[in-house]
Parts: C-alpha cells; sequence; structure tokens
C-alpha cells in the first residue's frame, strides 16, 4: 500500500514502513509514488508520513531501505545522526507543519563516526577542523554505552541511537505534547547493511 493511503496513525505508518523495509530485505519493492503523476500531485504540496533522522553515511538509502517514493518521507541526513539547532528546527517543522505521524532516528552498522569517536576516545587523538564536532557530539553516547557495559560498535551504535532519540523528545515540546494524546510517536533503528533489515532499539508511542 502506498504510504499515502496508510492511516493517519503513528501505529499504521510504524507497520506500513516494516513491511516496506521487509520488501526491500527480499527483493520484492513495490517502489510506489515515483511516477510523472505522484510527482504532479507533489507540486501542490507534501504529506509526509514519517521524519526521518538517519546517518549521511552513502550506504544508508532511507526511501529505499523502506521501500517508499516521492514525498513519503521528510528526511533529515547527517554525519553520524548527530542533533543542533537546525536538524531539530527540521524535526520540529515536520512535527507541528506537516503534521507527520511518526519520528524515527536511524543509526546504522559500521558508522564511520561511531567508530572514529571511539577510536578518538581509546587513543586520545580528537580530528582537526569541523570534523572535531562529530566527535564531541558521538562521545557521550560511547561513554553511557561503556558505563552500560557495552564496549563493542554494535553496542555503541545502539546507544547513540537511544541517547539521540532520548534528546529528541527531551527538546521538543510539540513531540512531547503528540506521544501524550497519541499524535505521533518515534522509534530508535539500527540498519544492518549486512542484510538491509532494520533493528528497532527504542520506541515510544507505538508497539
Amino acid at each position: 500500500m502506498p504510504m499515502k493511503d496508510v492511516a493517519n496513525s503513528p501505529q499504521a505508518v510504524w507497520e506500513a514502513l516494516k513491511e516496506g523495509n521487509q520488501r526491500f530485505v527480499l527483493h520484492q519493492q513495490e517502489r510506489p509514488n515515483q511516477d510523472v503523476l505522484r510527482r504532479t500531485e507533489l507540486r501542490r504540496g507534501q504529506n509526509p508520513r514519517a521524519v526521518v533522522l538517519s546517518c549521511s553515511d552513502s550506504r544508508v538509502p532511507v526511501e529505499l531501505i523502506f521501500d517508499v517514493g516521492l514525498g513519503d518521507l521528510f528526511v533529515v541526513r547527517t554525519a553520524g545522526e548527530i542533533l543542533d539547532p537546525a536538524v531539530l528546527a527540521s524535526i520540529e517543522y515536520a512535527i507541528k507543519s506537516l503534521g507527520v505521524d511518526l519520528v524515527v532516528v536511524m543509526g546504522h552498522e559500521s558508522c564511520g563516526a561511531v567508530a572514529a569517536t571511539a577510536e578518538a576516545l581509546d587513543g586520545g587523538k580528537i580530528p582537526n577542523g569541523l570534523e572535531r564536532i562529530l566527535v564531541e557530539k558521538v562521545a557521550p553516547s560511547i561513554l553511557e554505552a561503556r558505563a552500560r557495559g557495552r564496549n563493542d560498535l554494535p553496542g555503541y551504535e545502539r546507544q547513540h541511537v537511544i541517547e539521540i532519540v532520548i534528546q529528541i523528545k527531551h527538546r521538543l515540546s510539540a513531540l512531547q505534547e503528540r506521544i501524550a494524546d497519541g499524535r505521533c510517536a518515534i522509534v530508535g533503528l539500527r540498519y544492518l547493511l549486512s542484510d538491509g533489515s532494520t533493528q528497532l532499539v527504542i520506541s515510544d508511542g507505538v508497539n
């Protein structure tokens, strides 16, 4: 079912994304909403069903992973899916102005930003230039993971997703309100490069 036909509820949108990812894993993609008619429809405006904060990694093509098409997702991408005011403003815009039903934070297997931060913490060598920001933003997640006894890259990646979800919920009152009344939900995922699947790491508002 095309995302535009999915019911207006966080659970329905979450189920549709899971189904789309399963099609991707099984090489049974439908590639919906990618024709001329859809492009023409979107000239009048957009109505995405979810906002996705994902890593900028070229191996993580969000729309392909969920087998969706044009206008279905509002996607924000940064290295290591890190947050800054512009990213938070973009997510808030999707929630308040576009009325998305779901917020998705998606980290992934073999994340370079997470691996580089772990190496920096272990070796004490911080990158020069603006890349330093990535390490500074990811480091608290790795330190939290280690405090919880998670000392490998998958553990760091999962904890980083959790920390980003927590930050988004804490900093966006509009999301808190919509989770409370059932209009929106948030999930944190880890995408596996090895098989194309997404693992649920944390959620609030959906099962």
